[in-house]
């Protein structure tokens, strides 16, 4: 797949977005709301529709992305559990449960609730920003928070009970925004994302998605996620049951699959690979 050259777009979406946040922020002013960031990752997948994002280039793409030049470092802490690190410094761990350790205390978690390896209630204090991906009234989530140069927010999902019943709003999939890159994880997804669910995600260029087989989601409705979402480096991860080779087997066409010898890897978006590639880091 040849590489993305959006440089006519551009032009016109700067200047929406130019005009759409002030405008945005004038109306949450005058209605006393609180105002929330503007998501890049949402806002340039409603403005190049149909569109599939792979690596930027050229001096308009340079443009756009004036944060390009950060370096996120993403390693596999084990399970669904992953810890980023943002060019100033703010630490992130995903699905955290308190069992697989970072390096390094996190300045961020981000929990979900469909098993106990997924979450903690009794988090380290000195965490600053806990994330739970439900509410205890069973209503959604909503999160928009700022740490540093991350911004943060979820998109609700379903969870399926113990009993089969689903449960609305039990997971998110979590979205970082940090140095122009849209990171996503996906959580405990356990059904296909609606119409609205995609708009909401909006373009994901680094996609954490879980392999299990069936404690999710079978291998081939996963397949059709990561498919749709078309983001340039996929992780795997919450790798249980059948080998990672049948989940592999499915994006032989269109994809690279790449074996990492080490647990991280480090991104930016002029790194990002030209086709969309999984890569299966060490540990999963």
């Amino acid at each position: 797949m040849p590489s993305l050259r959006f440089s006519r777009f551009v032009l016109p979406f700067l200047l929406a977005l130019w005009v759409f946040v002030p405008a945005q922020a004038q109306t949450r002013a005058q209605t006393q709301e609180p105002a929330k960031p503007a998501s890049q990752c949402q806002m340039i997948a409603q403005a190049l529709p149909g569109v599939i994002f792979a690596r930027f280039n050229g001096p308009a793409a340079d443009l756009a992305q004036a944060e390009a030049d950060g370096t996120v470092a993403i390693t596999y802490i084990g399970h669904s559990t992953f810890f980023i690190e943002t060019p100033a410094g703010i630490r992130i761990a995903t699905d955290y449960n308190g069992w697989y350790k970072p390096p390094a205390l996190p300045t961020v978690v981000t929990m979900n609730k469909a098993h106990s390896s997924h979450y903690t209630r009794v988090p380290d204090p000195g965490i600053e920003h806990v994330l739970h991906g439900w509410r205890d009234d069973g209503g959604p989530a909503d999160h928009d928070v700022v740490a540093g140069d991350a911004y943060i927010r979820n998109v609700p999902t379903d969870i399926r009970s113990w009993g089969g019943v689903m449960e609305a709003n039990g997971n998110s999939i979590f979205i970082f925004e940090i140095a122009g890159l849209c990171i996503g994880h996906l959580g405990h997804l356990h059904h296909e994302l609606t119409e609205k669910q995609y708009a909401e995600i909006g373009r994901l260029d680094v996609l954490m998605v879980p392999v299990d087989g069936g404690l999710t989601m079978g291998a081939e409705s996963m397949s059709r996620v990561v498919e749709r979402l078309r983001s340039a480096l996929i992780l795997p991860m919450h790798r249980r049951g059948p080998p990672i080779d049948h989940f592999l087997s499915m994006f032989e066409e269109g994809f690279d699959i790449t074996f990492a010898d080490t647990a991280r890897v480090e991104v930016s978006v002029r790194s990002l690979p030209r086709r969309p590639t999984i890569l299966v880091l060490k540990g999963v």
